[in-house]
């Protein structure tokens, strides 16, 4: 049996498995909709986003502990100290903490445009997964006017969802704080996805058709965060100072792009299973009816004014 045979009797037991066929349509959709690319866009918001957020929690604190001499001391030796490598810099460079509004300043401004940018790639993604036409998508101001309203909501959020997962990966936890770790960083991964995948996707979507999605993600998250944890004190802290400083940088660039990734298989489970995209033709043809209506979306989507409409024809099979 030759390599095309095997490929076409994989597919055709892939297709006779529901279970199989979806997963398979998942990840063919995934593909197909050049997911990967996009879970990058996101992810190099994410991290443009990082160190102007350290810039306003730092410059925060300085106005808040302002003439408290032992507060910032205890801040500077614990708080701070805990960011992997960066915590090192901040703890031997700043020597007391305060409050500058031209920092201020220039980390608000730094984080909403890195913010607004996250939430721009992460609402264009969901179109795209959807199959939104251009046409029928938020304008300038309607998704960016969202995406800031939804900015505060998110980080916090994902604030108290990753240190209610460190608990989980810290030496000096017991059973029970690790129990609650993990519960509380699921509800809040939960509602953390909810809120998402509802005020970034596109209102024709109905609200049911996203709840498996938001319970896969949330999964996939929590792992995510324990992987993260788990690096950052079996890696980042025992490795030596220049070394560590590129084991931070890559650590957090793979974390912030699965992060991505996972946010956007999470939609595309949501759009197969909605729009029962399966089973596909994943190896070799001929094109099934799953394939068809997958493709015809696809082009529709870029439908761009109303005068214009896409129509898609398939040639006979040979």
């Amino acid at each position: 049996m030759n390599l095309n045979d095997r490929l076409h009797a994989l597919d055709q037991r892939q297709q006779q498995s529901p279970r199989l066929s979806f997963v398979a349509a998942v990840i063919k959709k995934f593909g197909d909709d050049g997911a990967s690319q996009l879970a990058a866009l996101i992810a190099y918001y994410g991290f443009l986003a990082l160190f102007p957020l350290l810039l306003v929690f730092v410059t925060v604190l300085g106005f808040v502990l302002q003439g408290n001499a032992s507060a910032q001391n205890s801040v500077l030796h614990s708080t701070l100290s805990q960011f992997p490598v960066i915590g090192n810099q901040l703890q031997n460079n700043v020597h007391s903490l305060k409050g500058s509004g031209l920092s201020l300043a220039i980390g608000l401004i730094g984080s909403l445009l890195a913010g607004l940018g996250i939430t721009g790639a992460t609402q264009n993604a969901f179109n795209q997964v959807w199959y939104i036409p251009h046409k029928r998508r938020p304008n300038f101001l309607t998704w960016r006017l969202r995406g800031l309203g939804l900015l505060v909501l998110l980080g916090l959020l994902s604030i108290v969802s990753t240190t209610a997962a460190g608990l989980v990966t810290a030496q000096t936890a017991g059973a029970i704080e690790v129990v609650g770790g993990i519960v509380v960083a699921l509800a809040i991964n939960l509602l953390l996805f909810f809120t998402a995948f509802r005020l970034l996707t596109s209102e024709e979507v109905d609200t049911r058709d996203l709840i498996p999605g938001v319970i896969v993600g949330a999964l996939l998250w929590q792992i995510l965060q324990h992987l993260g944890g788990y690096y950052v004190d079996h890696v980042v802290r025992h490795a030596k100072e220049t070394s560590g400083l590129f084991a931070f940088v890559l650590g957090l660039l793979a974390w912030l792009y699965l992060g991505g990734q996972v946010t956007l298989l999470a939609a595309e489970v949501n759009v197969v299973r909605a729009r029962r995209l399966w089973p596909r033709s994943f190896f070799s043809d001929p094109l099934l009816e799953a394939d068809r209506r997958a493709l015809t979306s696809a082009a529709e989507v870029q439908e761009r004014i109303d005068e214009q409409n896409v129509e898609v024809t398939f040639d006979a099979p040979e």
